[in-house]
């Protein structure tokens, strides 16, 4: 069968990577979830990471993400790994930009494999790597006024 690539999620030609973004618009847990839909996955796991209002002891105030322009390239170098790694059926990863408030979605990421262990393990990877090795940056601000970056 010479002709797996016409029909997407079907046979091993099919690119697992469904679904990579570095954007300033808010994020969608239902268009992560929906990009890793695959009849042939047994098991979804999904992290989703949100802005928190404390970090250190300190009162968080307000934060925002800075991306290197190679962050998207990246970004997809780390997803190519962990599909490359385990039985990964779908995978997507999307990371916000930008001024964020407290309670916004920063990243989510997901992954479908076959059975629940691989996917599990395969999305901690993801979003371990992700947060390691692609080059976005946090800046946040205090209550009592003082700042940090993080990740640099």
């Amino acid at each position: 069968m010479a002709h797996t690539h016409d029909h997407p999620g079907e046979g091993a030609a099919a690119d697992p990577i469904r679904l990579l973004a570095v954007r300033e618009t808010p994020l969608s847990v239902d268009e992560v979830f929906g990009a890793v839909g695959d009849a042939a996955a047994g098991g979804t796991a999904l992290f989703v990471g949100t802005v928190r209002n404390h970090d250190g002891g300190a009162d968080v105030g307000a934060l925002g993400y800075s991306a290197h322009p190679s962050a998207e390239a990246e970004l997809r170098r780390v997803a190519e790994k962990v599909a490359a790694d385990f039985p990964v059926r779908a995978l997507a990863a999307v990371h916000r930009v930008g001024d964020l408030v407290i309670g916004d979605l920063a990243v989510v990421v997901a992954v479908s494999c076959p059975h629940r262990a691989e996917a599990f393990a395969a999305c901690r990877r993801l979003i371990d790597d992700l947060k390691s090795e692609v080059p976005i940056w946090k800046h946040q601000t205090f209550a009592d006024g003082t700042e940090e970056w993080v990740g640099i």
